[in-house]
């Protein structure tokens, strides 16, 4: 944060937080100054600033910003209440004075704590479009978005476009008052903006009826496009018709295996790359409505004979599309015995999912590493599902040797109508203790995503760092401050990132592009082949690992 960054933040004050905050200053200088003069009207001051801000949450107003300057008008209001009903013309002596004067400087923090975090705290309206149409919530929608979604220009989304494919798709469900068409035409929607942060939120009960429904196997693409089950769950259906690990599949549900994995969708979230689209089709081909059953022919490694099965969808309460490391959120570390230091599970950068400090977690490993003499380092954040940048930037700042820019935000102004820096979130990389430079190795995946690519973004370049994953992270790093919210009718909600990160030109950085393009890029990209495939997931060996290890060598 900067002094600058801290005035400029005034930008992102409503009018009744201006008007507030300068009537709340207004009477704590009266207060603080010594004036002789009296003025009776004077005392009715906060009670208009009161009344301000019960007209403000009225209108809607109650953002964590304003909620901040609504209880800093409250205070002042109760600190001067007694001056409405026995007014006072006697003048203080000095010793009173000066008192006053410390309380009414420390009156002013919460303006000045409104200040520093105004841009991440700023109002952002939720738009509750439930008790519209479906093609009226649907209009008023996409006219929001085409003006504060923060990539329209960046992935070229043609909102016009959108707007004339969808609207009478929208408009034929009303008429003919059909939910499930408009369920579906929604999610159509919500899937053509390529963005990792958009989602729609479902109805539990529909999603399970619609992908409800497990066989006991996950699947992958590998670089050839060969289909091939990298999971099986034990007792599954799957399991108990002979299906393994690594068995190839050659035709789903009646049609080629490519085609069904190409074309199978996806969940509640959109996609915003080719790695991200790749993962959610191995989970999504293999899921249906609960008692679907389906043809499968496929043959088991080292197998040459075609099997035909069919298999029948049962209640696995999601578990396929579950994360393995779900609900687990530590850092744990060990020194292999190559000499090289390991912190892996690092789920996430959320603090509030800590027991202890990740930061502290982190030192504390790093210094017994080096205490160690270790020859290296290993991080590994496959799988993170992101968190708080500024948590990525003190973790960072341990392996840089010189100070290094890591990213200025930027959110959209609803006042001045365009996208503004946010300069009191503009954060740099300083070295601190412990301190660590010698070769590191950083462990990446298409689940890397949101500030989970943070780590990788900070240190990608440095010449004591490689990256090594199969794929590129997940290329979604937009902000999710104030995320734009959108309510619709039967209970849909849509949400989007709110804001930017941008690089030392102010270019954005790591979401994917129009073309698809994104995420941090592997230094040492892992090919996909039958070879490592077998690797990886028939002999149980940490593939990516293994290369890390041999790169630090």
């Amino acid at each position: 944060m900067s002094f600058y960054g801290t005035i400029d933040s005034i930008k992102w004050f409503t009018v009744w937080d201006l008007i507030l905050s300068a009537l709340n200053l207004f009477v704590l200088i009266w207060y603080a100054v010594p004036i002789q003069k009296y003025y009776r009207w004077l005392d009715f001051v906060p009670s208009i600033a009161l009344l301000g801000a019960v007209i403000s949450i009225l209108d809607g107003n109650t953002s964590d910003l304003s909620l901040l300057i609504y209880s800093w008008t409250f205070l002042v209001f109760i600190c001067t209440i007694k001056k409405v009903f026995k007014p006072s013309r006697r003048i203080l002596v000095p010793k009173y004075r000066i008192w006053r004067i410390i309380v009414c400087i420390v009156g002013v923090i919460p303006l000045v704590a409104a200040l520093m975090f105004a841009g991440q705290l700023r109002y952002n309206p939720v738009s509750d479009l439930s008790s519209l149409s479906y093609s009226q919530a649907f209009v008023k929608m996409n006219e929001r978005l085409s003006v504060e979604y923060p990539f329209s220009d960046w992935k070229k989304v043609n909102w016009d476009a959108l707007r004339s494919k969808f609207e009478p798709i929208f408009q034929k469900a009303e008429k003919n008052q059909d939910k499930a068409l408009y369920y579906q035409t929604l999610k159509e929607y919500v899937s053509s903006i390529p963005d990792g942060h958009v989602g729609l939120k479902e109805n539990k009960a529909e999603l399970k009826a619609e992908i409800g429904g497990g066989f006991g196997i996950t699947a992958i693409r590998l670089d050839d496009g060969t289909i091939l089950v990298n999971k099986v769950i034990k007792d599954s259906p799957a399991e108990q018709i002979g299906i393994k690990v690594g068995a190839e599949i050659v035709t789903w549900d009646g049609r080629d295996a490519k085609e069904a994995y190409n074309n199978s969708g996806f969940i509640v979230t959109s996609l915003a790359t080719e790695q991200a689209k790749m993962h959610h089709q191995g989970l999504l081909m293999t899921r249906a409505p609960i008692g679907r059953e389906v043809q499968v022919a496929f043959n088991n490694l080292n197998e040459t004979k075609t099997q035909k099965v069919t298999l029948q969808a049962y209640d696995d309460n999601f578990l396929t599309l579950q994360r393995e490391n779900a609900g687990q959120d530590i850092i744990e570390g060990q020194l292999l015995s190559s000499g090289y230091g390991y912190l892996k599970k690092i789920n996430s950068f959320q603090k509030e999912l800590f027991a202890t400090s990740p930061e502290e977690i982190l030192n504390s490993k790093l210094q017994a590493y080096l205490d160690n003499q270790m020859k290296g380092l290993i991080i590994d954040v496959r799988d993170n599902r992101g968190g708080e940048d500024q948590l990525v930037a003190d973790i960072a700042r341990h392996f840089v040797q010189e100070e290094h820019f890591y990213e200025i935000t930027s959110y959209y102004n609803r006042y001045t109508h365009k996208f503004e820096l946010n300069h009191n979130e503009t954060r740099t990389l300083t070295p601190t203790k412990p301190s660590y430079n010698g070769k590191i190795a950083i462990l990446i995946n298409s689940q890397t995503v949101s500030s989970g690519e943070g780590i990788p973004l900070a240190l990608k370049g440095l010449p004591n760092v490689k990256i090594i994953g199969f794929t590129p992270t997940n290329g979604s790093f937009g902000l999710y401050t104030a995320p734009i919210t959108i309510q619709l009718p039967e209970g849909y909600v849509v949400q989007l990132p709110d804001g930017r990160s941008l690089n030392r030109n102010h270019e954005i950085q790591v979401d994917s592009d129009f073309s698809g393009k994104g995420g941090v890029t592997p230094d040492i990209q892992i090919p996909l082949t039958r070879e490592m495939f077998k690797a990886k997931y028939v002999d149980g060996i940490d593939v990516e690992l293994k290369y890390a290890i041999q790169a630090l060598q």
